[in-house]
Formats: structure tokens, sequence, C-alpha cells
């Protein structure tokens, strides 16, 4: 967005073109505000110390003795960077400015929580409870599923698996199987008097190239460990599906916001990568 500057005898106003004055004009305002009267205050506390008058510390600067009293009052959230960095070096208290950390960090699993966000969204779509980080052991805290989706219409237990980054190609299976062998227990919980919820699991695998590559360089693992219809699996989850009772691998878009099939080795477009 533009922005034009307009200097005054009584300071340096701000406008803003391009559009109406929305709310973010209205914070960044108000937080310029705040920034000029806790500078101001310093500039006078500085000043002082130095025994310098108002009118001596403006001509040094280049600037009037009463555009340094409306600084000092904090009034100078419009003035020019170089206003600042002239006051800071003329005081012997340089300016420093820099951009704060995020205001909401990116978390360092931000991608896998995407995808265990999608998962959710497209699980409640459907009537289906999730639950993010499913324990399968309540004595050990780190025993989870990534995503649990109970279907009750159906009695099955879904097992989401989601990888961020396969560093380890056999790990990672293991890990599968291993969960998909703890949630057999809680299925039998879930279903209680009536029988125990069939277990179904999908591996849910983040299309980085990186992934792409290792599930393409290896593709009779993938075969023989995740043998069901990949297709088959990414209509029971963002269609809400039957899902099949073998276990198979889907891919995940970078933003999180969409599942496709994973094309077996020889299939046309089997090595697509979708950012």
């Amino acid at each position: 967005m533009a922005q034009t500057i307009e200097t005054t005898r009584t300071g340096t106003q701000t406008s803003w073109h391009g559009g109406r004055r929305t709310a973010l004009h209205v914070a960044a305002e108000r937080e310029a505000e705040l920034l000029a009267r806790t500078l101001g205050a310093q500039v006078r506390s500085a000043r002082r110390a130095r025994r310098w008058t108002q009118a001596q510390l403006g001509a040094r600067v280049g600037l009037s003795q009463s555009r340094i009293s409306s600084i000092e009052d904090g009034h100078g959230a419009g003035a020019p960077t170089g206003v600042w960095i002239a006051l800071g070096i003329a005081l012997g208290r340089p300016f420093a400015a820099a951009i704060s950390w995020p205001l909401v960090p990116e978390p360092q699993d931000a991608g896998h929580l995407s995808a265990q966000e999608l998962v959710l969204s497209l699980a409640r779509r459907h009537g289906r409870p999730g639950a993010f980080e499913l324990s399968t052991k309540p004595s050990d805290p780190s025993r989870s599923i990534d995503v649990g989706v109970r279907d009750d219409r159906r009695r099955v237990l879904i097992v989401n698996e989601i990888s961020n980054r396969i560093d380890d190609l056999g790990q990672a299976v293991r890990d599968h199987r291993r969960k998909r062998a703890e949630a057999e227990g809680l299925a039998a919980v879930i279903g209680g008097d009536d029988g125990p919820y069939r277990v179904a699991s999908c591996w849910i695998v983040r299309a980085t190239a990186a992934n792409c590559a290792l599930v393409a360089r290896y593709p009779r693992i993938i075969e023989s460990t995740f043998p069901g219809s990949s297709r088959r699996w990414v209509a029971a989850l963002v269609a809400g599906g039957d899902p099949p009772l073998e276990p198979s691998l889907v891919w995940a878009d970078l933003a999180g916001t969409r599942i496709y099939e994973h094309r077996r080795a020889g299939s046309a477009g089997a090595h697509r990568r979708d950012g």
C-alpha cells in the first residue's frame, strides 16, 4: 500500500492511499502513538541529563524548539526515521529498531499440524468424532495416534498416522504397525458389550519432494506394507466412505488443504507431487 508523507511545522502526518481506512490502520496508528510517547520521554530524559535546552538540541539536529517540545510531549508518531536517528546520535543514545517476533509463532511441526487439522475437519464434516493425538496407552502419554477417528455407524476405529518428513522408512512402518496393534485394545473398550470396533489404518504422508522421492524409490516396500486401495481410502476420508479393510498410503498437499491418492509404480502420474 502506497503512502505519502507531508511535513508541517507541528509534525509529520501520514495519509494512506489505495483503499478505505481499515482496522489494521487504526491499530498501526495506535501503536505508533504509544511508541512515540515512549521515545519522546526518552529524548527528554537524555536531553536533561546533558543539561541542554530544547533549542540547543534542536539546533544540533536541525529542528525548531517547538518541534523538539512536540516530540518530547509524545507527538512524534509521524516523524521520519531519520529524525529519530539524528536525535539518538546527538544524545549519545543511538536509535534502534527491529521487526519483532511473529504475533503467532509458526510451530516447528506446522506441516504435521496442518494435516491433522485437515483430517479432523473432514471427520467432523461426516459426523465422525475425531481425537487429536489419541492416547493408546494411558500409562504412557507418548504412545498416541496422530488422529483417531470413530465411525460409529460402521463401528470402525480409524487410525490416521501422519508423516511430515520420512527420515527412516523402516522405523515409520514399524511405528504405524505398532500403533495399529495398540489401537485394537482401544477398539475393544470403545465397542463395549457389543464387541470391539474394527480397526482400519491409513498412512497420510505430506507430499514434499523428499517424501515423494523416498516412496517412489521403494515401491515394493510400500506396496507390501500398505496393500489397500489408496483411492478408496481417499474416498473414506474425504467423502465419508467405508474405510477399507487393508491399510494404504495417501498424500496430503503441503498447504494442508487436500488429500489425494497415491499412484502405485507403473501407473500414470505415479510420481506426481502436489505442492
